[in-house]
């Protein structure tokens, strides 16, 4: 069938966030459009990663398909972006180009981020030593990934360095660590 268009698949998340260290507790409607070319795993990524950076101001890109935008961000009342989100394995030119932006630069990993760290090491990037790489839990990515629905209701705590998801009567918990390439 030459011609046609796949579209994306619409999910909804309702969240109950709390994340005690930033003392965040909202209440979260989403409507996530994951496009074709995008991975369940990598669009539950963006989902978590908007959580653990909520604050005013934040919003899904509009994913893969998008080359211009990150997976999430965060812009002020003038518009402009303070906050740029990577999620995966982003190319370093990728990250020197939203560094050169003048945002905070973060990445959401959601396998090893050792390839990622080790290209890092090889490409100049600006401002490379702010860069930080936050390593999603895997067990926690590994259940979603295998049971999720295009309704989700969830309960997600952040609290001392762990991430507690709680769905479907099931409670899902997995460590959450920081990786700064460029420091040893």
């Amino acid at each position: 069938m030459a011609g046609v268009a796949l579209t994306a698949t619409m999910y909804r998340f309702a969240i109950e966030l709390s994340d005690v260290g930033r003392g965040v507790y909202e209440t979260l409607d989403l409507r996530v459009a994951r496009h074709p070319s995008e991975s369940v795993r990598y669009m539950l990524a963006r989902v978590i990663a908007l959580c653990l950076r909520y604050e005013e101001g934040i919003e899904l890109g509009r994913g893969v398909s998008t080359a211009d935008e990150p997976a999430v961000w965060i812009k002020d009342l003038r518009g402009d972006v303070t906050s740029w989100i990577e999620v995966g394995q982003p190319s370093p030119e990728r990250l020197h180009k939203a560094q050169k932006t003048g945002a905070r630069v973060y990445v959401y990993a959601h396998k090893d981020p050792g390839p990622l760290v080790r290209s890092l090491e090889k490409s100049p990037v600006h401002r490379q030593e702010e860069l930080e790489i936050h390593v999603l839990p895997t067990d926690v990515l590994d259940a979603l990934e295998a049971t999720v629905g295009r309704n989700e209701s969830w309960s997600l705590t952040v609290s001392d360095g762990a991430l507690y998801l709680e769905r479907a009567g099931a409670t899902l918990e997995g460590a959450l660590s920081v990786v700064r390439p460029g420091r040893s």
